[in-house]
């Protein structure tokens, strides 16, 4: 990493974000499946629901774009490509697991 490295228990607590945000907005979102019976479309279709939501859902998306784009440009300089897992991670789970993730990642020694 370029300048001061990160501690271990900063990078460890980035890694328990990344999985508190993959296993906690998962079990929301798995029991409102289960409740409703609609299924992943059924889900989508909730987060339109609403102004409010699709404002959310909308937050969400430009901060996973944003994301998406800061991992593609750090991982082609530096050439750290397991730090692509990130981008699956923010669009199949969320940003909440994602960005954690990438901080956890990139935060590595080289």
């Amino acid at each position: 990493m370029i300048g001061h490295p990160v501690t271990a228990p900063l990078r460890m607590l980035w890694l328990a974000l990344a999985v508190w945000g993959a296993i906690h907005p998962m079990y929301w979102f798995v029991s409102y499946m289960n409740q409703t019976g609609t299924g992943l479309s059924g889900l989508i279709d909730a987060w339109y629901v609403n102004a409010s939501t699709t404002g959310l859902t909308w937050d969400l998306t430009i901060a996973a774009i944003t994301l998406t784009l800061w991992v593609l440009a750090e991982t082609w300089t530096r050439k750290a490509w397991l730090n692509l897992i990130a981008i699956p991670a923010t669009f199949c789970i969320g940003v909440s697991c994602g960005l954690p993730l990438y901080l956890f990642l990139r935060s590595r020694r080289a």
